[in-house]
Order: C-alpha cells, then structure tokens, then sequence
C-alpha cells in the first residue's frame, strides 16, 4: 500500500505504508539520535511547566468540555464566526476540499498583485492546514512562489525535505546538516548565507533572519493558517515563537487565513483556556512568545485585505463517527508525539502524512480513509502515553482501536472467510479460556524461548512470518517456568 496525493488535492505523501517505511527510519542512526535528543529536551520542559500549574487537570477538562461543545453545534459556531468576521470588514470563503481551497489562494493572490504584476510571491506563516491541502505545490504550478517565513519551515524549504513534526518540523535535522543547507541553497531563493557561516545557533538564526527581511519588506502577500478562532467576535488566533508570524499578519497588504473549520471556539474568553495549555504542552513555556490577534481590517492599521477561507476537506466525515470525531479537538500542540515510544524511533516521514505521530494515526486514516492508509493504526504499542499527555484529554488509544477495527474490516472486503489476524485471535482466546490449554501453551513457550534465546537471554529474530516482529522488536526469552508452575512446585513451603 502506497499512500499518495489524492485525486482532489490532498496531500498524503507518496511513501509505503507505515511498516515499510518505518523499517527504513529505524535503520538510520543518526535520525534516531536527533529525534531521541530533541523529544526528551521538550518532554523533560513540558513536565516541568505543566508540574508548576495547580490546577492543570481542571485546565485540561475545560479545555476538552469547550472542543466537544463546538463539535456538537459547529455549523452554529461557523455561521457565527463568518457573520462576524464579515461584520469587522474580511471576507469568508467555503472551501469543500483541498482543490476549493487552493484555487481560492491563486485567485486572490493574482487579485491583489495587479493585472499588470508579472511576479507573485507570497510569504507564508507556519500552518498544517496549507501543508495538508499541498498549498505550495499548487501556487508553485500556477507561477506563485511561496517562501515559508518560520525557521524550521525554511529548513525544510530550502533543503526540499518534508516536515517530520508538527511543531519542530525539522526535528529531523542536526546543527551540521542545516548550516550545509543554509550554505548551499539559501543563495537561490534570496540572499545568500555568510561565507563565514558556522553552526551556532545565533549565526544560523542570523543568516535566516537577514535572508528573511526582504521578503517581509516587498511581499503584498501573506498566507496563513489559524491556531483558533473565535465565533462571537471574529477574532483569529495565531501562536508562534519567532515573530516572523507578527511580520507576515501586519506588513503585507492582503493576508489570507487558511483554517480548518474544527478551529472555532464558542467565545473570545475560551480563549484564556486554550492559551494557557497550549504554550506549555507545545514548547513547555509559560506562555507565548508571539501571540498575534485580529478581527478584520482596521483602517491605516496592518492588512487592508483580509480573507478567511473555511476549509472541510473530510472534516464533517469525520464528525459523523461519535468515536473518532474526538481527533477534531487536536490545538496542534504535538505533546503526543514527545512522549510517543514508536514516533520518537521512526520520525515524522514514516507516517506519510502531514500528521506524523499519534494524532495523525488517527486523523490520516479518518481523512484519508482507513483503505488508504490502514497501516497507521497499528503505528502504537497502546500504552496511553499519548492520552496523558494530550492537553484537551483525547483518547487517542481509543480511538486507534476503533479504527483498528475498522481497518481489518476493509481488508476483509465482503470476504466470509475469517483474516489470519481473527484466527489468531480465536485461537488466543480458547487457550487463555481453558487452564490446561494454557499450561502447555507456557510449556512450549518456555522450550521454544531456549531454543531462540540469543546472547543476554534476548529472543533473536525469529523464523519465517514472525522475522517481520522480531527484526525491529527486542523481547527477552521466556523463563523456564511460569509462575503458575512455580507456585505449585512452592505452595506447600508456605
């Protein structure tokens, strides 16, 4: 199974399926080296910032009460929301799909360049819903050029890789690997990097700063995506860390807004909720560094042109199933993929997906549909981590199950006869029924642990159709008796 760019625009990147490709990553030392070191850095810091927080739990409930409210009546809200913003001066535009919505964007970038403007160019904010709808790549078709303004993104820009986290998408990238970037490809989109140009921190922040500046000056344009949006005042919300967000929402004179439609919030208050756990469970800061808010246009005040495009594209699918609609709640934190075992091993890419990591095990599928990217399901060991760490209490084990389900059911396609999975499955199910059963099944399992054992009582990789397990598993052997057996052979003693 390949997971590809579907036929109305969205952008499901073209790799294999979770298991293929996460081989591949697991193969890659160095990847595993920068991904094991930057998620324990943020994990360790959104411990301590949550840590400080008395009343973190009831944050999160509130958080959680307010998304599923807004899920419940969501054509209200974005009725709402469009009446509003309309009200303050912008412009609402529906986009049924990722197509809808990129062709909005062309058509208002012409507009504002002028008839006569031979060059469109666009600068752009950080934002997941443009990376899932393919919005570079369609103005790039039609002779737009898009610059992504935030220094990971331009990372990944420059060096034609793709984001393999939702909030650090270069995480993938140590301080070596972008100084060589900056050196060799900054040059042909703009200004070059120093000759002299070193790995430190500040001379790489330096180097895209002074890289970025021209752009802020002379793009008429600026595009961005939407962290929230409040319904009863039309106001928008967009987090960031670097302030380059607060110069492309204030310089250029058009700015469009790409959200999708799960981003509204009942009232300008819930805000106070949100900006409170988001900070700390994304970047483990007490608060945001750049928080930028606006409610249309202002004369003689930032953007004269302010367009807001209300983006579906398999969102209200998605609402239909009372289980997985709970995806729709994601505030983009990425705390689930901090203390995700599997996502800190294999990386972003592996998941084919914009949505790397747990949330987009869960939301891939729901979006893409489960017979196109089944395989992201099973991408979790189910140990809860995610749920604990999810700052609005999704459950995404649950949720992984029920799409799990939903996955070998696809698979069966009408099929009466039962998958090997199922057969496996029935087979557990009457050993572990059946006390003698289960005796002999640890008895064979205690032999064939001996015979597999390797080195250090580890099980080496097994024979057959169970290599696929072993080969990126490592399990100890079974011991030589079970507790039950010990404590027959022990009970009198006691």
């Amino acid at each position: 199974m390949t997971e590809d760019t579907d036929h109305d625009g969205r952008v499901w990147l073209g790799t294999p399926a979770f298991p293929e490709a996460a081989r591949t990553a697991l193969a890659d030392t160095r990847l595993r080296h920068n991904l094991r070191h930057a998620t324990t850095t943020i994990r360790t810091k959104r411990l301590d910032a949550t840590g400080e927080v008395p009343h973190w739990e009831e944050l999160r409930e509130a958080g959680a009460a307010i998304k599923r409210r807004t899920a419940r009546h969501l054509a209200h809200y974005l009725q709402q929301l469009e009446t509003s913003v309309t009200a303050a001066g912008g412009t609402v535009h529906w986009a049924a799909d990722a197509a809808d919505a990129n062709r909005i964007v062309e058509s208002l970038v012409r507009a504002a360049g002028g008839p006569h403007t031979e060059r469109h160019e666009v600068v752009k904010v950080k934002s997941m819903a443009t990376q899932e709808i393919g919005l570079n790549e369609a103005l790039a078709a039609a002779g737009i050029t898009a610059y992504e303004t935030d220094l990971a993104e331009l990372i990944v820009q420059l060096g034609e890789d793709r984001p393999s986290h939702i909030l650090v998408p270069a995480i993938h990238r140590n301080r070596a690997e972008i100084r060589e970037i900056f050196a060799e490809r900054m040059g042909e989109w703009g200004r070059a990097a120093p000759d002299d140009l070193t790995d430190e921190p500040k001379a790489l922040a330096e180097a895209a700063r002074l890289h970025l500046r021209e752009k802020f000056l002379t793009a008429r344009v600026a595009v961005s995506g939407a962290n929230f949006a409040a319904a009863d005042t039309g106001t928008i919300a967009v987090v960031e860390s670097e302030g380059n967000g607060r110069m492309c929402l204030t310089l250029p004179e058009t700015l469009i807004t790409v959200m999708g439609i799960e981003k509204v919030v009942p009232t300008f208050t819930d805000l106070e909720v949100f900006l409170q756990l988001l900070p700390r469970s994304s970047t483990g800061e007490r608060m945001n560094p750049y928080t930028s808010l606006w409610t249309g246009v202002t004369p003689g005040d930032g953007p004269r042109d302010f367009h807001l495009i209300l983006l579906d594209n398999g969102r209200t699918d998605v609402l239909k199933d009372t289980v997985g609609r709970q995806a729709l709640a994601c505030i983009r934190c990425s705390a689930c993929l901090n203390v995700c075992p599997v996502y800190e091993r294999t990386g972003g890419h592996a998941y084919g997906s914009v949505y790397p990591g747990p949330i987009g095990a869960v939301l891939t599928p729901q979006l893409a549909g489960v017979r196109r990217a089944g395989s992201l399901p099973f991408a979790s060991t189910l140990c809860g981590a995610c749920y604990e760490a999810c700052p609005v209490k999704i459950d995404i084990p649950e949720i992984l199950v029920h799409l799990r389900a939903k996955a070998v059911e696809a698979k069966r396609d009408g099929r009466a006869l039962p998958t090997p999975e199922a057969l496996a499955m029935k087979a557990a199910s009457t050993v572990l029924d059946s006390p003698m059963l289960l005796a002999v099944a640890q008895r064979a399992g205690a032999a064939g642990g001996r015979l597999l054992g390797g080195r250090g009582g580890r099980i080496r990789r097994l024979p057959g159709p169970l290599g696929g397990w072993s080969a990126t598993r490592d399990a100890p052997a079974p011991p030589r008796e079970s507790f039950r057996t010990w404590w027959r052979a022990h009970r009198e003693e006691r």
